[in-house]
């Protein structure tokens, strides 16, 4: 077969009229030092801060520092792959993570990427990992409840949605417990939860996630997991990462609850990677804007004007402290930041007072306004008789001699204190909160040995839902004790009383 040079000429005539030329520019830098975590990259002049950048094996890394001759970068995996002199390539991405009803029930890493084994996620929505806090008039006070379901907080430190509540205290005091039980409780409510578990050891995330699948609560609830072998990198970023998914629902218009557990890691994870990369330290080697480290992330909890869609964001950090000093900096940072706190006390843990919280000590600077009318009914008294008992117990234990109406104050706070005992992942709904304290409140349970109170309670629930379920049904509806509920309720103390056996 013979081929005629007029052809061959038209052929190529042809390509090269059809010829584009494409000229790909990238952007890239040089690796000049890696080890712990961190690299320095010269050459990438026109990178931002906080810009995903890519090293050779699709490691990737975020700019962290930008200095005069070179940047710093914190690195998101192992470092052993990188080498100096190698290659960094701008992405052009801020550090952002997959959001929306797909990651609803999954275990992710800082980044968004599963790490429970059940697929990729699949989503096109996105958010910044840093975002700017809602503006005043964003805003709207925090007026509706976040039922907790344990009867301590609901009743004296109550949390309302949009409010940052800290819950503080010493290790294996109940931290997690409290806020497992809180998740749970959210069960029949209209709230998305995140659970980010910083620092935690692996088995302790695996039990988390164990106990909410056991409760049906894994249906409503993402984990951000960032244990302790991740990269310090990773464990800094998993609250941001956290706090952008519950953002998501925020801004739809829902209800979203998002717990750090906790900050005390993320702070010493912070401090690691601005040391290494030779940040000035401050006050225990903290870099000086720890403060505004976790001021703004607290600060993106918020409860929106009706214009953005009334959405809310509650945010539950939680604070390691060390043989209870709640005045060292990590602490008194977050409390200064946060509308209230939750102090869970080692002595009352192990005197068997579970939730161990100290009363005194909590506060919720917010609560009150958001708290159900039939709950503000009977716990104003509450709060004062076991202010009243704390006292006195204190002053008897001089051995003086006591007159009635001491000696009546120190059964009442006895009684109230058992009441408000309550068993891990036992949540009470506000009708049966609100039931139970009422019989404290007002004498019932004062004659009554102090060892049957629980078993007390116990059936009188039973009793209500057989022969009072509408005063259950009542107070769920209206959020209220009327005083046609307070006579009913009266009634039927009274009738259960008669039967009770001790």
């Amino acid at each position: 077969m013979s081929i005629r040079p007029e052809e061959v000429a038209s052929i190529i005539k042809k390509e090269l009229l059809n010829y584009k030329a494409k000229l790909k520019v990238e952007s890239v830098g040089t690796v000049l030092y890696v080890g712990d975590g961190i690299a320095r990259v010269h050459g990438l002049d026109d990178v931002m801060a906080g810009e995903l950048v890519e090293f050779p094996g699709n490691i990737l890394g975020m700019v962290f520092n930008l200095e005069e001759d070179n940047v710093g970068i914190v690195i998101f995996g192992s470092d052993k792959e990188i080498k100096d002199g190698d290659i960094v390539k701008r992405t052009g991405k801020i550090a952002q993570v997959p959001v929306g009803n797909a990651l609803v029930g999954r275990v992710v890493d800082a980044l968004g990427r599963p790490i429970d084994g059940k697929g990729p996620v699949v989503t096109e929505k996105f958010r910044f990992l840093e975002a700017r806090a809602p503006n005043v008039v964003e805003r709207q006070p925090v007026k509706e409840p976040m039922q907790t379901g344990i009867k301590a907080i609901d009743s004296m430190i109550p949390i309302g949605r949009g409010q940052r509540e800290l819950i503080i205290g010493d290790r294996q005091t109940g931290k997690t417990a409290i806020v497992v039980d809180t998740i749970i409780n959210q069960k029949n409510s209209d709230v998305y939860c995140v659970y980010v578990a910083i620092g935690q050891k692996l088995s302790n995330i695996v039990a988390v996630v164990k106990t909410l699948e056991k409760y049906g609560a894994m249906e409503y609830t993402t984990v951000v997991a960032a244990p302790p072998d991740e990269p310090a990198a990773l464990q800094y970023l998993a609250a941001y990462a956290g706090c952008a998914l519950a953002e998501e629902f925020m801004y739809s218009g829902k209800h979203a609850l998002v717990i750090y557990d906790d900050l005390s890691k993320h702070a010493q994870a912070y401090r690691q990677l601005s040391l290494l990369l030779r940040r000035p330290p401050g006050r225990e080697a903290y870099p000086g804007d720890i403060f505004y480290l976790h001021s703004r992330l607290l600060e993106r909890a918020a409860k929106l004007n009706d214009k953005l869609g009334s959405g809310s964001l509650t945010a539950l950090p939680i604070i390691e402290t060390q043989a209870g000093d709640m005045t060292s900096y990590i602490p008194t940072n977050v409390i200064s930041i946060t509308d209230g706190q939750i102090y869970l006390e080692n002595d009352l843990f192990y005197a068997g007072v579970r939730p161990a919280i100290n009363v005194g000590l909590s506060v919720s600077r917010v609560g009150g306004k958001a708290q159900e009318k039939a709950m503000k009914q009977v716990a104003l008294r509450l709060r004062l008789d076991l202010a009243q008992y704390r006292e006195l117990a204190a002053f008897t234990q001089f051995g003086s001699e006591l007159d009635k109406a001491t000696q009546a104050q120190l059964v009442r706070g006895e009684r109230m204190v058992e009441v408000l005992k309550q068993g891990q992942y036992e949540p009470y709904s506000l009708a049966k909160q609100v039931i139970i304290i009422y019989a404290g409140t007002n004498g019932y349970l004062d004659d009554l040995p102090l060892a049957v109170v629980k078993k007390f309670e116990a059936e009188f629930y039973k009793f209500i839902e057989e022969h009072y379920a509408d005063i259950e049904h009542e107070i769920e509806t209206h959020k209220e004790l009327k005083d046609v509920m307070k006579e009913k309720l009266n009634q039927a103390l009274s009738a259960f009383k008669k039967t009770f056996q001790i």
